[in-house]
């Protein structure tokens, strides 16, 4: 019992080794544990009682006089030799004692290093006498069973904090997102083991397209979960930016790397585009998504291997692909399909033939949230993984895709010249009318003439104007030009400058993005309610 006791790493270790060890020792019927909370006695844990009088047990409050109460109270152990004697000083727990298949007890305060941290209470169904050589022995175990469930609690308390941390670092609820449905989930790792850095997020994005992304920084402990928060936090940052993909990463690798040695991670980053239904991949040493189409074939594409983020020297390389609709994207982290007993392959393996059932082929028929949790669950069930003994979290994230239907989007070519404005209002008129958004004429009106104004003032080229119906109203202007707007500062007495201000005071969000040819500068607007109902 010794040896189990010093064994014990958590508050449950610890029972199991008094159930395990105590009643054998001392021929006793049943064990219960009592924990020292707010100078009252709560049960921990217990052994050999029936359930129906452990649930009374718990409905007598905490300030009542009962036994536990008393042995902690006054540190020294009680002895009740009948349930005559119990009757006589705890008349008012005469349920307890009736319904208890218990004869004998004893009390046996928990104490160490001079402060008392719980109870345990030794039973016997039979009349038992208590002799002074036992009584020495109850006080020897005692003081066993203190130490090893004082540590017990403060490594229960810590784990609850730093997996409390772990899990306020991570998504509380995906977005509704008009381009994808998505469903996540995160498993801890063991009993035992310490918290891990995997963590998984959906980003909507400028253009109604959305970033998918799971990480996994390596190694286990409280560092490497903040890591993952620092992680998580930089990647929000940076696609607000609107950073193309390859940037995005030759910054989280400068991030990663100025922790030090110590610090690398792996990552997998997706964006989808539902105006041409193309997805752009980047996988940092991480294994590949699983992409699931429609039909049901079920394939991991090649992706180019980039070193995990801190190892690696950029330049980093992305892979694009095109999705058919309600194709599924899987982004995982190999704690799900790796265990002692399993490589990744194999996992890789068995989730794909999960993936190509009929369960999941309904789910992408009709993509629901709720659908896809049901998938979740299914798939974690397919590749075995023990909640107890597993060394490693877990991530997983389920997207089904959605392209945005032709007639919500609205594309023109503009010509390079001061006309280019003026026919710029005239498609925004009409195709708000065929959309029904009277409301946004106006408003819309003025951001298209100053967005276009301002390419034929400073890039003297071409430009496209695109319009979309999603989630929002979104304008978007492109160019061949290279430079970036910015908002300054214009003094009383300048006759420019203020065009930026007005962008950012009639629409809801706005910003730039680089592309292939040039740069694109957008604008959101909310929808009318009743406009976003029907979508």
């Amino acid at each position: 019992m010794t040896q189990a006791l010093a064994a014990a790493v958590t508050g449950q270790d610890v029972i199991d080794a008094v159930a395990e060890h105590l009643r054998p020792l001392f021929d006793a019927t049943g064990i219960t544990i009592w924990n020292e909370e707010g100078e009252h006695p709560v049960l921990l844990g217990a052994v050999g009682m029936p359930q129906e009088f452990l649930m009374l047990i718990g409905e007598v409050p905490v300030e009542q006089n009962t036994p536990p109460y008393q042995a902690l109270r006054s540190g020294v152990p009680l002895y009740i030799s009948s349930p005559q004697e119990y009757l006589r000083r705890y008349p008012h727990l005469s349920d307890i004692a009736e319904r208890s298949d218990s004869q004998t007890w004893a009390y046996l305060p928990l104490v160490t290093s001079g402060r008392r941290v719980g109870v345990l209470c030794v039973s016997y169904a039979r009349p038992h006498t208590f002799t002074s050589d036992e009584r020495t022995l109850f006080t020897a175990v005692s003081g066993l069973v203190a130490q090893a469930l004082e540590r017990g609690r403060l490594y229960d308390s810590e784990h609850r904090r730093a997996r409390e941390l772990q899990r306020g670092l991570l998504p509380h609820d995906l977005p509704a997102l008009p381009a994808v449905t998505a469903a996540a989930r995160y498993l801890p790792a063991g009993e035992g083991a310490e918290i891990g850095g995997d963590w998984y997020d959906v980003i909507p994005l400028s253009g109604s397209r959305v970033a998918l992304v799971v990480g996994d920084v390596m190694g286990h402990g409280l560092s490497e979960a903040v890591t993952m928060g620092r992680l998580r936090t930089a990647v929000h940052t940076l696609d607000d930016l609107d950073l193309p993909v390859e940037e995005m990463f030759f910054h989280l690798n400068n991030l990663v790397t100025a922790l030090g040695d110590d610090f690398y991670a792996t990552c997998l980053y997706a964006v989808y585009d539902p105006t041409s239904s193309g997805c752009t991949i980047l996988t940092a040493g991480h294994p590949p998504p699983a992409v699931v189409h429609p039909e049901g074939t079920v394939r991991f594409p090649d992706l180019p291997l980039n070193p995990p983020l801190g190892t690696a020297c950029p330049p980093f390389e992305s892979h694009s692909l095109e999705l058919p609709p309600n194709s599924l994207l899987v982004l995982y982290t190999d704690g799900l399909l790796e265990s002692p007993e399993r490589d990744l392959d194999l996992g890789m393996t068995l989730m794909a033939r999960h993936l190509g059932s009929g369960q999941v082929l309904a789910a992408q028929a009709e993509p629901t949230a709720a659908r896809l949790n049901s998938v979740c669950d299914s798939l974690i069930a397919t590749v075995p993984r023990d909640p107890q003994k597993a060394n490693d979290d877990a991530a997983l994230l389920l997207a089904s895709v959605h392209p945005l239907p032709r007639e919500d989007i609205g594309c023109w070519r503009l010509p390079a010249d001061p006309r280019a404005a003026s026919q710029a209002r005239g498609y925004v008129r009409d195709q708000l009318a065929r959309w029904g958004l009277h409301d946004l004429e106006m408003t819309t009106e003025l951001l298209v003439s100053e967005l276009v104004g301002n390419v034929v003032r400073h890039v003297g080229g071409p430009s496209t104007l695109r319009l979309m119906r999603s989630r929002s109203l979104i304008c978007e202007v492109t160019d061949n030009g290279a430079t970036m707007p910015h908002i300054r500062r214009a003094a009383d007495t300048d006759e420019g400058g203020r065009g930026l201000h007005l962008v950012a005071t009639l629409a809801e969000r706005w910003g730039a993005r680089y592309t292939p040819s040039g740069k694109c500068i957008w604008t959101e607007q909310a929808l009318p309610e009743a406009a976003w109902l029907t979508r």
